[in-house]
């Protein structure tokens, strides 16, 4: 398990196990609500702090490693804290804190009721998550990958109306049964190579496949995590799952659920299959299929949803699928536009949420066609959902510009036009169906506004600084936290 450049370290495990430590405290603070969200916070602070303390020897090269339990020689429940891991949980657990101090402000602004079941399973959600990123193998991953899906059950149910039971329940036979099949492809794997570790540039490189083996395999793969990366026609829990608060809809979309597929998409192509195996078998091929296909459905989708939620999730229907489609490509740029616009969409996205869930708590509009004039009493909350806007269509200077012109640039580095067109096509929808929600908050005139102003300060806050953090990374993506360092790095491993 161990190299020159890897040393034992139990960060990554503290890492985990610290916002589930939090939970029985939170539980037992049920009577006192401040004390039970402070508990939330520190949570959130200390493993962003632990996540970050791990990036200086990760930027020199260094692994951090540590061996949990073998189950048998060869199988074992192992963390690894290596350059891509450390990415997504820096995204996760950053955004964690801002979801944290907004959701303290929709809980309590919405009058929510059982808020303290509703903070303890986002702890188990933010502890799997960690877990995910810092899975060293196909096992460890799927116990974490797993968890994270029974830990978000209780938040898609949190309001127990009938269409959050159904919702709730469409979303584990979709997850559920996605693991089944991630299960039997690693059992797969583990027959055909004996290990189920991760390597940059895949497990299965070095093993001899055949057509009628590398296929299915794929496709088995593809199924187990192509539901949480929401790839078309594996989906359709993800706009169900909209009848969660929006909080949770902001951990699905931006922090944990959909980017652990996305996630979970790239480590099966770089680390499992390799791009070699992946292009000898025309596996990118059948990916991109799915790619390109679900993303100019999903943006078309979207332009016809009137309730906001549902526009946003289409969008994110769509924008994970950029991530996929990076992936396909097999250069460089495409990989590195791929994973930095994992970071880059988490902040937008989870900027639009925070900015219906102010909408909602403030007016109680859920509809597009509710909205004109709220630009003029919530200047803040609009304009940071213009820059969300702005990002997610390709527009500089915000984030999202970035990691679309690397997608692009892998789109001709590996002469596929068609790809190319498709990014563009899909920039042209992302504007269609996200700035005529900005016109009507600020250039239409609004009805029944009066003795109307901002959503409260903790909703406010959090959603103004995820914006302003989407203009920073836009003009430095290597500020703070080394993003295009980290993805640079990671994509040029992946091609060695």
């Amino acid at each position: 398990m161990n190299n020159e450049m890897s040393y034992i370290s139990y960060v990554p495990f503290l890492a985990v196990m610290v916002s589930l430590a939090a939970v029985p405290l939170i539980i037992l603070s049920d009577k006192k609500p401040n004390l039970r969200e402070s508990w939330t916070l520190i949570a959130a602070f200390v493993k962003f702090a632990l996540v970050f303390s791990l990036v200086p020897a990760a930027m020199q090269g260094y692994t951090a490693e540590v061996n949990l339990l073998e189950i048998s020689p060869g199988i074992h429940l192992a963390l690894k804290a290596d350059q891509f891991g450390i990415f997504f949980a820096l995204i996760a657990s950053g955004l964690w804190i801002f979801t944290s101090f907004y959701s303290i402000g929709y809980v309590r602004g919405n009058s929510e009721k059982k808020q303290t079941r509703y903070f303890a399973s986002f702890a188990v959600c933010l502890s799997s998550t960690i877990g995910v990123a810092f899975s060293a193998n196909l096992l460890t991953f799927i116990v974490f990958y797993e968890i994270l899906t029974i830990a978000t059950y209780p938040l898609v149910i949190h309001k127990e109306t009938p269409e959050a039971i159904s919702g709730g329940r469409k979303y584990l036979a979709y997850t559920l049964t996605a693991g089944l099949c991630l299960i039997a492809a690693s059992a797969w794997v583990y027959d055909l190579t004996g290990t189920l570790d991760f390597a940059a540039g895949g497990i299965l490189n070095h093993v001899s496949l055949s057509p009628s083996v590398a296929v299915p395999l794929f496709m088995l793969f593809l199924a187990g995590v192509g539901v949480k990366a929401g790839i078309m026609p594996l989906h359709g829990w993800l706009p169900s799952a909209m009848v969660a608060p929006t909080p949770v809809s902001a951990l699905l979309h931006a922090v944990a659920v959909v980017k652990s597929g996305v996630f979970a998409v790239i480590r099966v192509v770089g680390f499992v299959f390799g791009p070699n195996v992946m292009e000898n078998f025309n596996l990118n091929t059948i990916l991109a299929a799915f790619a390109g296909t679900t993303i100019i459905l999903a943006s078309l989708i979207a332009l016809k949803q009137d309730n906001l939620k549902a526009r946003l999730a289409y969008s994110t229907v769509g924008h994970l699928s950029y991530i996929v489609l990076g992936a396909a490509l097999l250069t460089e740029a495409g990989f590195l536009g791929g994973i930095l616009h994992i970071a880059t969409h988490a902040t937008m996205k989870i900027t639009l949420f925070f900015c219906a869930g102010a909408i909602y708590v403030n007016l109680h509009r859920e509809n597009i066609s509710q909205l004109d004039g709220i630009g003029k009493i919530m200047p803040w909350t609009m304009g940071a959902f213009t820059i969300g806007a702005m990002g997610l269509a390709g527009v500089p200077p915000v984030n999202g510009f970035l990691s679309k012109w690397f997608l692009a640039l892998g789109a001709l580095e590996a002469d596929k036009l068609f790809i190319l067109g498709i990014f563009i096509i899909s920039g042209l929808l992302n504007a269609a169906y996200f700035f005529p929600i900005v016109h009507r908050a600020f250039f239409k005139e609004g009805v029944n506004l009066e003795g109307y102003g901002e959503a409260p300060l903790f909703m406010v806050v959090p959603l103004v600084c995820t914006a302003v953090f989407s203009v920073i990374l836009g003009l430095d993506p290597d500020l703070f936290f080394n993003f295009y360092q980290f993805a640079f790095e990671i994509a040029n491993s992946l091609l060695r």
